[in-house]
């Protein structure tokens, strides 16, 4: 790397403190303390009854200066870790003139040190820890983009502004984005609870936690084009997974009744502010149950989601609409696509009349679209934008449904539900198909609609059909992402802002 005067100037400090001595990289710290939790322990000592000046609390912290300040034979500056930020105070009477001349020199924002002490309150009313004894354990070279920090003088309030703003520079560089911008860092948090309130809602309704092949022979379970690579000792043509679900499903036929996975998938298709080529996915498959008990769980995991993250279901604000987690609207996809454009896809049975309906109706479209990919036209267009508050949508075509059930009361349609919320997709799933001889024929169909270069153009997965020919329960499936939904419970509207390292273009591509 090349270094600039002000990285050089840093490095020089660096080979100064060796020549003291002093190692700027020590292999082992020692912390008795989280900030708060040292914060915890002085509240604790004056609630106790001790003085505020000198409650005879001792702490070890380790952390990174975020500010410093000298006045003299006095320096006060703020350290930050995990906990929040403690402000220190270094006296040359406690530490020696030559040594606080040293810290001055030699010390930057930026830095991890370690700093033991007592802690105090001083005469502005802040808790801090009167320095004993403080030492580098991590000098950096870099400096992290600085951050202004305005305070409302009538109301207390503070807002950070932040240098560091620019969103491709902070998505390149994550670690400096969370370094400065603690509300990133909150995101990432939240998005842990849902992970970890999507677990426990499932293992509290005793479904098993499994991982299934991401290298896989042939790929399947969702329309998407994937990723190849080969493997060169076996010298076999391999995918990245597009989805867990005809893995999970042959563990149906092995006898687990309920099984999830919470992982990686991977699409090779375009990237926008809610697709990334690699995605979080929960899938679940159910057996003995329909796509309506599914509905029933799945309203019930994504409420506790919000309740981990808010307290509550209802969420503050999202593109200007407050989203209420408690209850999903459901509603038949004929009937939603109906009352937007006056269309009653159930009556137009082949592409041809379909089409020809669109253009009556002065609708857009490719008139040699396939029939299911009109009807998807008419659920992106005119329906799913207008879906603000949970929704379901449910009853599908066959034709962009190839691994569910038939109704029974219309071969043309499949139980398959959607969910949506605020106008984006989040959540899809069937009562699955079970009958390997109708799943054959599904697959030869679609190939034949589609052709092998259309995403929609399911490749047969013959291992797949043979398992299913073993027997497989009844059971209803599920596949949700779960970054879509730390948008949501975040109020963040790009998939970018939720991803810790999105995939981004080339730094050097235009």
């Amino acid at each position: 790397m090349s270094y600039s005067e002000l990285e050089l100037n840093r490095i020089a400090k660096i080979e100064r403190m060796r020549e003291r001595g002093e190692e700027p990289y020590p292999h082992r710290v020692e912390r008795t303390h989280r900030i708060d939790e040292a914060r915890a322990a002085y509240e604790a000592a004056v609630a106790a009854g001790a003085d505020t000046h000198n409650t005879g609390v001792e702490a070890t912290i380790c952390g990174r200066l975020r500010s410093l300040r000298s006045m003299g034979r006095t320096a006060f500056c703020h350290v930050e870790d995990e906990g929040g930020r403690l402000q220190l105070m270094l006296r040359s009477n406690d530490l020696g003139k030559e040594w606080l001349k040293q810290f001055e020199k030699d010390y930057d924002l930026g830095d991890f040190v370690e700093a033991k002490g007592s802690l105090m309150l001083t005469r502005t009313g802040e808790v801090t820890l009167l320095v004993s004894a403080l030492r580098m354990i991590s000098k950096a070279i870099r400096a992290l983009p600085s951050a202004k920090e305005v305070v409302d003088e009538e109301t207390g309030e503070r807002t950070v502004y932040s240098a560091f703003d620019n969103p491709e520079a902070r998505y390149r560089e994550r670690y400096a984005d969370l370094a400065v911008n603690p509300d990133v860092r909150e995101v990432f948090r939240s998005r842990a609870k849902v992970v970890s309130s999507i677990r426990r809602t499932l293992d509290d309704a005793n479904f098993l936690e499994v991982e299934t092949p991401v290298l896989q022979p042939i790929y399947g379970g969702a329309a998407a084009r994937p990723f190849t690579t080969h493997h060169n000792q076996l010298k076999q043509e391999l995918y990245l997974r597009i989805s867990f679900e005809l893995y999970l499903k042959r563990l149906l036929v092995g006898n687990i009744e309920r099984v999830y996975e919470i992982g990686r998938d991977f699409r090779n298709e375009g990237v926008s502010y809610k697709h990334n080529p690699e995605f979080t996915q929960v899938e679940f498959y159910w057996a003995y149950a329909d796509y309506f008990d599914v509905m029933d769980l799945t309203e019930q995991m994504i409420g506790n989601a919000a309740k981990a993250v808010f307290g509550g279901t209802t969420v503050g604000e999202y593109e200007g609409h407050e989203i209420d987690f408690g209850k999903f609207q459901r509603i038949r996809l004929a009937d939603a696509i109906q009352e937007k454009t006056g269309i009653d896809f159930t009556q137009f049975t082949t592409q041809e009349a379909l089409a020809a309906e669109m253009k009556a109706k002065d609708i857009k479209c490719d008139p040699a679209m396939p029939r299911g990919k009109l009807i998807d036209k008419l659920i992106s267009d005119f329906v799913e934008p207008f879906l603000i508050q949970p929704t379901f949508l449910y009853d599908y075509p066959i034709e962009i449904s190839p691994l569910a059930k038939k109704s029974a009361d219309d071969p043309l349609i499949v139980e398959r539900f959607e969910g949506f919320v605020a106008g984006m997709e989040l959540c899809n799933a069937f009562t699955e198909l079970n009958d390997p001889i109708d799943q054959e024929n599904r697959f030869k169909l679609l190939q034949d609609m589609y052709g092998s270069e259309d995403d929609e153009g399911h490749p047969i997965d013959e291992d797949y059909i043979r398992a299913m020919s073993y027997g497989m329960p009844p059971n209803g499936g599920f596949g949700m992402g779960i970054d879509r939904l730390t948008m949501l419970l975040t109020n963040k509207h790009s998939i970018r802002e939720v991803l810790l390292f999105p995939h981004l273009r080339d730094d050097k591509q235009d």
